[in-house]
């Protein structure tokens, strides 16, 4: 009868314990559930012929020069001849995307371009080159120290240029 009442003073004090028993039963089942439930999805292996059902994928229009609208519009054709010329070399100099540029029809005269060396004869971390297009600019900036190949369309500075500082001429 004793045992009775103590278990009766234990629920009381804040629950049902349990003992070593219970508790190692009730975490191997704790256990076997999640390892159930974990297991039991089932992959489908692929199918080695598509299926009927699913969409033709239709590819991505190749970006072309609409020199009729604005720079956001021709960002895509930019960028385009742009990374051709990092995929072709990713240290390439500010002639390679220039002249990629022209060869996609841009105008020459109305591009921009930094020193691929640095004052003291040192490889640039970076290089700009811009174009002025419809009242606005496409910029590309390529190099390690901007990790890798970005670009932007944006307003014209005030000076009516597209890149700050100094530039070099384009003279090739």
């Amino acid at each position: 009868m004793p045992v009775a009442l103590e278990r009766v003073s234990r629920r009381d004090r804040g629950g049902i314990r349990f003992g070593r028993i219970e508790g190692s039963l009730l975490l191997g089942l704790v256990l076997g559930v999640s390892l159930v439930a974990c297991t039991a999805a089932t992959v489908p292996a692929p199918s080695s012929t598509p299926s009927a059902a699913a969409p033709s994928a239709t590819p991505e229009p190749v970006p072309v020069l609409l020199p009729e609208q604005d720079a956001t519009a021709n960002l895509p054709y930019f960028d385009g001849l742009a990374t051709a010329v990092v995929a072709a070399d990713a240290n390439a100099g500010g002639q390679a995307f220039v002249n990629a540029l022209v060869a996609g029809g841009f105008d020459k005269a109305q591009m921009e371009v930094t020193f691929d060396k640095t004052t003291v004869n040192l490889t640039a971390d970076s290089i700009q080159f811009a174009v002025r297009f419809n009242g606005e600019c496409l910029i590309g900036q390529n190099g390690p120290a901007t990790g890798g190949y970005h670009s932007t369309a944006t307003s014209l500075l005030a000076s009516q240029t597209c890149l700050a500082g100094a530039t070099r001429q384009i003279d090739w």
